[in-house]
């Protein structure tokens, strides 16, 4: 089509100018403490850091292995040259511009009448608009959006997701099968299983329910039984491809799952979405979200009765909605007691806007609409996105911290192993020359293997400990008082000098 290139580069800019502005207003908010310093949201720059160092692994991860978020994080800390705060920056900015690009893939292919780039920045704005609706510091706040700029809280396969439900609305608009997209439906489905088996449930069970409706109407049944297959097959070897992981994999999940307190998880999910609605954004963003599932809803009916090539659009438009009560009803039903388990709620809905991307007839402002304007008027928008948001940005993610700098600086030059608990250790182990020097133990002094190498519990003792408010009251295993205080503002470091104290049998 005669300028589709230039409505693609406008949209590719575009996604750039939104993920910049978004990621500046989130990263000047409460909400940089899950990007820059909360201890969870740390664990993918450490794997990274381990292993472009070229340090031994030997981690102990949750059920999620993070494996695409580790790569890209260490591949921008090569290419880039910032700290690692400025990486966890960028790569935030690279989550959302990735996000633009799934949903680009959703929107289906130029077709005549259709502005399928143009819809799918307007899903990636309004997906924008409500993560930055969300200002709370707290990791267990029912503010999902926003999740997506971090590296651990499951951004690669939000991707995966919103790119598999693209995959199959191209196959079905198709008609036929091509072998590549088929193989990429595959790969999507094994990487994204073996790194977070989160993906079964928030991409395979929706997406394998609403094609069993589809099969139930003869029309391309062929088609959608192999589409099916591919996915719940690509599912199932990931999940046999995780095997070779397994001992990395400290928890694998299965305790999380507490079907007898469904009646505590309801109060629980109930509570969070009484605090969000405390705040205008809170509102806002819960009325955005309310209206795109109604708009899924509304075009899911209408296109029940569309022909068999519109069954691209239906499956979006399903999924939209499907999708959230799905994982709703789930989390609910299995008692689980964590937020970021239902981002489908932020990004799936987004999806009923690029389910049916019709072109909008505007004569009077045809001149506007030209590929070339359309491609100018983009460049512009990156232009001002640059200006507003990597200003905001860089000084939010170079934000002083003299507290952390008074411990790293003391840690650098004493030389010599020190240990602390988990929420308190993490962020000065991560700012360190050697992040071998700090030892994650629990408050006994045994070792706490958990989102953490665990070839740090080689050393036998340690001299120091590093404190602070969220620190358990220590029981150490032998009668030793510091014979120093270091005090540096939210941080006390205990030297014991010459005294080594024992680490005791690590655990998970």
């Amino acid at each position: 089509m005669r300028g589709g290139w230039m409505r693609e580069a406008a949209g590719w800019l575009g996604a750039v100018a939104v993920s910049l502005l978004v990621s500046a207003q989130v990263a000047a908010s409460a909400r940089s403490e899950l990007l820059f310093r909360d201890g969870d949201s740390l664990v993918v720059a450490m794997i990274a850091r381990a292993l472009v160092d070229g340090q031994p692994l030997d981690w102990a991860m949750s059920s999620v292995l993070f494996l695409p978020e580790t790569a890209v994080f260490a591949a921008l800390s090569v290419v880039l040259p910032f700290d690692v705060n400025g990486v966890l920056a960028a790569n935030g900015v690279l989550n959302l511009v990735a996000l633009y690009g799934a949903l680009r893939l959703v929107a289906g292919r130029r077709r005549e009448g259709a502005a399928p780039a143009a819809w799918s920045l307007l899903a990636l704005l309004v997906f924008g608009v409500v993560a930055m609706t969300e200002a709370s510091a707290s990791r267990d706040a029912l503010e999902l959006a926003s999740l997506q700029l971090t590296t651990t809280y499951y951004s690669a396969t939000v991707v995966a997701v919103v790119a598999t439900v693209g995959m199959l609305r191209r196959a079905l608009d198709r008609e036929r099968l091509h072998p590549w997209l088929l193989f990429a439906l595959f790969a999507t489905a094994v990487v994204s299983t073996i790194s977070n088996p989160l993906y079964a449930v928030w991409a395979t069970v929706p997406l394998t329910l609403v094609l069993a409706i589809f099969a139930l109407r003869r029309p391309g049944r062929g088609l959608i039984l192999v589409l099916s297959a591919t996915l719940i097959v690509g599912t199932a070897v990931g999940f046999l491809g995780r095997i070779p992981f397994s001992a990395w994999i400290a928890n694998t999940g299965a305790s999380y799952a507490q079907p007898a307190e469904w009646m505590q998880s309801l109060g629980y999910y109930t509570g969070l979405v009484g605090e969000r609605l405390t705040t205008p954004g809170g509102w806002l963003a819960a009325l955005v979200l309310l209206a795109l599932i109604a708009l899924a809803a509304g075009l899911s009916a209408r296109s029940v009765a569309e022909p068999f090539g519109e069954r691209g659009a239906h499956l979006v438009a399903l999924i939209a909605w499907v999708t959230p009560v799905l994982v709703i009803v789930g989390a609910i039903a299995l008692g689980t007691h964590a937020a970021r388990y239902l981002q489908p709620l932020a990004f799936a809905p987004v999806l009923a806007l690029v389910a049916a991307p019709r072109a909008l007839r505007i004569p009077f402002a045809r001149p506007l609409l030209m590929p070339q304007a359309v491609l100018g008027s983009a460049v512009v928008l990156l232009l001002i996105g640059g200006m507003l948001g990597i200003p905001r940005l860089a000084s939010a993610a170079a934000r002083p911290d003299a507290d952390l700098v008074c411990v790293t600086d003391w840690v650098n030059e004493a030389d010599r192993p020190g240990a602390g608990q988990f929420w308190t250790v993490r962020l000065p182990k991560l700012h360190l020359e050697d992040p071998t020097q700090l030892v994650q133990v629990d408050h006994r002094l045994n070792g706490y293997a958990w989102l953490v190498n665990r070839t740090d519990f080689a050393v036998s003792g340690v001299s120091f400990l590093i404190e602070d408010s969220r620190t358990v009251q220590w029981e150490l295993p032998v009668a030793a008082i510091p014979g120093e205080v270091v005090q540096c503002g939210r941080y006390s470091i205990l030297d014991f000098g010459e005294t080594s104290l024992p680490l005791g049998t690590p655990h998970s």
